[in-house]
């Protein structure tokens, strides 16, 4: 069984997601519920939970400033919200779980499966530190990265990142100092979660960092060359936005 606290502002969606977990994720006990972030500390700390289900927004601080007063922690974190996307996106980057409100009954169950087989190899302390940084207001962007990897989550400064290349359903990602790993995921996935005013998918195999970019070759699609001496085709369809965005 798992011990799990709930913390809400509104009491009828903690009593709502209460009744769905006890139909639904049967492994999931309910030790704890707060309706704001003082008291949802108190909660944390004194029925010390395996998981929270965390509300962003409430009163006497966010969820975020809960988490970072609770440093270090040792519980998994399954947000429940309705926010803004620049903070799912931070959430999505740092390998945490979230579910939108109203909450749907096979995304709780699959966020809480997931969340029972991780539950051990998580780095909770790393993803909550880098999600904390990642949405401090004088950051204009997101900095860190999850990478997840086949024996873990590995923590990476986007910005060093030169380029990424698909490889079936993994991607291998190149860094500034000349190494590489393999993402366990696609490339696309990438596309959809990297900033698009650094990252930028020249090709359907890769997607580059034009902090990066040394030259541009004319041709049909035409390619570039990278800092690290890497040339890359760039596709026949991406070529007129490539030039109208990056190359001036």
């Amino acid at each position: 069984m798992i011990n799990a606290v709930i913390i809400d502002d509104e009491q009828n969606n903690i009593e709502g997601l209460q009744s769905l977990l006890g139909q639904f994720c049967p492994s999931v006990t309910i030790c704890g519920t707060a309706t704001n972030a003082k008291d949802g500390i108190t909660c944390i700390k004194e029925e010390s939970p395996q998981l929270v289900f965390l509300d962003i927004e409430m009163p006497f601080g966010n969820a975020f400033t809960l988490l970072e007063k609770l440093m270090p922690v040792d519980f998994e974190v399954i947000f429940v919200t309705a926010f803004e996307q620049y903070a799912l996106k931070a959430i999505k980057y740092v390998a945490l779980d979230y579910i939108l409100k109203p909450v749907n009954i096979d995304e709780l169950r699959a966020a809480v499966e997931k969340m029972i087989k991780k539950v051990k190899e998580r780095d909770y302390n790393r993803q909550i530190a880098a999600l904390i940084e990642n949405l401090k207001p004088d950051n204009k962007h997101i900095q860190k990265i999850g990478l997840h990897t086949l024996d873990g989550i590995q923590f990476e400064d986007m910005n060093k990142i030169i380029r990424m290349e698909a490889e079936g359903r993994y991607t291998k990602v190149f860094f500034q100092n000349k190494t590489h790993l393999i993402a366990c995921r696609q490339i696309k996935d990438f596309e959809d979660m990297l900033p698009d005013t650094i990252f930028f998918r020249i090709h359907n195999s890769h997607i580059i960092n034009i902090n990066f970019l040394k030259k541009y070759f004319k041709g049909r699609g035409g390619y570039v060359e990278m800092s690290d001496g890497t040339t890359l085709q760039v596709s026949t369809r991406k070529k007129d936005l490539f030039l109208e965005k990056f190359i001036h």
